[in-house]
């Protein structure tokens, strides 16, 4: 009977702490998960299920372990949220693995991700000839990303209006993120340092007030800055 009691206590603990570390890392710990997630939630899954059923180790050596690892994964998310190389390592890359159209064999293999698997993904988009693809990218969380080549899009009303013939598309640029420019993507698309900046003085802004900014697939600029004038930002419950 003590060790019932025990193990209802236990397990109520383990219960209650898992959920004050779930508020405290955050929403994306239960979305789809990267490396990093994947790795913390199953290790944290498994010191939780000691923690309620493995009566001889002490339950303040469990809460110990429970604390100390969840203080390191969320030092990892906040160093991610500051630092752009080591959110690279930490959760991981986005890759590429169609552009114009073309299936990028090397990077599918570099991936260990078969044809069986992308065209799975795919028909989950309801896209079920690969020909209608200009994009496709395999984010960091191990979802697909797709853009369809132009006559495959859903018309929209904006289109009805401007029934013209549709430029190509062109993939999105990336050109600042966490207020840093990305030289390497300027130079691969030439683009110069002198446009970009021209472009924030026509916007009146310099680069510290932007956070974000992108080069859509129809050539327009969208910046993104540090201060959104938002009084009372919607968080969907």
């Amino acid at each position: 009977m003590p060790d019932l009691l025990d193990i209802i206590v236990r397990t109520s603990v383990a219960f209650f702490v898992l959920m004050i570390i779930a508020h405290v890392l955050g929403k994306q710990m239960i979305s789809q998960m990267t490396y990093h997630d994947f790795i913390a939630a199953i290790t944290l899954g498994s010191i939780t299920a000691n923690m309620a059923f493995n009566l001889q180790i002490k339950l303040v050596y469990m809460l110990t372990a429970i604390i100390v690892f969840s203080l390191i994964t969320l030092l990892l998310t906040l160093v991610a949220l500051k630092n752009r190389a080591s959110r690279k390592w930490i959760s991981g890359d986005p890759t590429v693995i169609i552009e114009n159209g073309k299936i990028l064999e090397s990077n599918l293999k570099t991936l260990k991700y078969t044809m069986d698997s992308l065209n799975q993904a795919l028909r989950e988009k309801d896209i079920f000839n690969i020909e209608e693809v200009e994009y496709a990218i395999l984010e960091s969380d191990g979802h697909l990303s797709v853009l369809k080549k132009t006559p495959y899009q859903n018309i929209i009303k904006k289109d009805l209006v401007n029934m013209t013939s549709p430029p190509k598309e062109k993939f999105p640029v990336e050109l600042i993120m966490d207020g840093k420019v990305i030289e390497k993507n300027l130079k691969q698309n030439a683009l110069t340092n002198e446009w970009l900046y021209q472009e924030l003085d026509k916007r009146k802004l310099s680069l510290k007030d932007v956070f974000y900014a992108v080069k859509g697939t129809n050539n327009q600029l969208v910046f993104d800055l540090y201060d959104d004038k938002l009084s009372s930002p919607i968080d969907i419950q």
